[in-house]
């Protein structure tokens, strides 16, 4: 089995790749990666270290699987079409892409190229190069400012609020159209708002420890009435492996015609967290850890205020359909998670 990871020094990627090297007894998992520096390129050098040092040595008998990491951009189509034409590759996880919705506001450039040139490209080199399976990250920004929760695969999802949310429907709307057209099996991910350790900077949890650690006060939007479906990275993982390994069935319609082998689900906790209950559970564990003295003054470091462009109030997903179709339900709850990330980031940071 041949394997292409993008996005293999980033948060999911990365700890999908390591899953990969510890379960798989043969064949090639190639990881690509821009190492751009939308976040501290630190964290992203880090995470492949983790990944060097997970791959299997001469020591691991029976173990015939190989690792190779490729810095390049999804943009590149050459660089694509080269990697599928030398690798042949069976099963391709797509996850690279221009994080974030605030960033898309203020540089949308990156979102074309990467979530739209980008996932084009890949397709294209599935067309070119069948694959058994094309799995790929949505996002649950899909969902915009839809007002019935929790939310399902089956709503509607036209009216996205940020153009990151847009690219995130363009690469489904994309998906199913290369699925009808080349019978290619493509599964997408609506991913809900992941955590854990040597995690994205960007995301609540940990830019509000680094606001804390420097003595400064976090904003919590919408005056604390967001609600966010926590999903701890390992749960997304089991998610992504179960999927990978079962692609939607190829059918003929009663035209000849084939019958897009399409997917989509939600990964999400299941159970939404009102955000000033979240903050709670992390300033609890944060000085559990001892990333923050016993005494430190929290009320003096918050500050509640408006919602801002591009946010919704509530993310909740109907996972139901994974559960159904995979038998998978996440197990990590957010204390149970925000504990193993204050133990890593004092490890990371304070030890230093």
């Amino acid at each position: 089995m041949n394997i292409l990871v993008t996005g293999s020094a980033g948060f999911i990627g990365a700890n999908l790749v390591m899953r990969l090297l510890k379960d798989m007894t043969e064949g090639t998992i190639v990881g690509l990666d821009n190492l751009n520096n939308y976040y501290d390129v630190s964290l992203k050098e880090y995470r492949l270290h983790e990944i060097e040092k997970s791959v299997p040595s001469g020591k691991d008998s029976g173990r015939a699987c190989t690792y190779q990491f490729v810095k390049g951009d999804l943009a590149d189509k050459a660089l694509i079409d080269r990697l599928f034409a030398e690798h042949k590759f069976d099963i391709v996880v797509n996850l690279a892409a221009q994080a974030g919705v605030r960033y898309s506001i203020e540089n949308p450039d990156a979102y074309i190229q990467s979530n739209i040139i980008g996932f084009y490209n890949i397709l294209e080199a599935c067309r070119h190069y069948p694959v058994e399976h094309l799995v790929y990250a949505s996002s649950s920004s899909v969902y915009g400012g839809n007002k019935k929760v929790p939310f399902s695969v089956d709503d509607r999802v036209d009216n996205p609020v940020s153009l990151y949310a847009a690219t995130k429907k363009s690469n489904e709307l994309f998906a199913h159209c290369y699925s009808k057209l080349y019978n290619i099996p493509t599964t997408g991910l609506r991913f809900f708002t992941v955590y854990g350790p040597a995690g994205r900077p960007d995301m609540a949890y940990f830019g509000f420890t680094n606001k804390l650690v420097k003595g400064e006060t976090i904003q919590i939007f919408n005056y604390g009435n967001c609600r966010r479906d926590f999903t701890f990275v390992d749960d997304i993982v089991e998610g992504v492996v179960r999927v990978m390994n079962k692609a939607p069935e190829r059918k003929t319609g009663e035209d000849g015609l084939p019958i897009p082998p399409y997917a989509i689900y939600n990964i999400g906790g299941g159970q939404p967290e009102n955000l000033l209950d979240f903050v709670q559970i992390l300033q609890e564990e944060l000085v559990r850890a001892g990333v923050l003295p016993k005494d430190y003054d929290f009320e003096a470091h918050k500050k509640l205020v408006p919602m801002q462009p591009g946010d919704v109030p509530t993310t909740y997903a109907d996972a139901s359909a994974l559960e159904r179709d995979f038998g998978f339900v996440p197990k990590i709850t957010l204390r149970e998670g925000l504990r193993k990330f204050a133990e890593w980031y004092y490890e990371f940071y304070k030890k230093k």
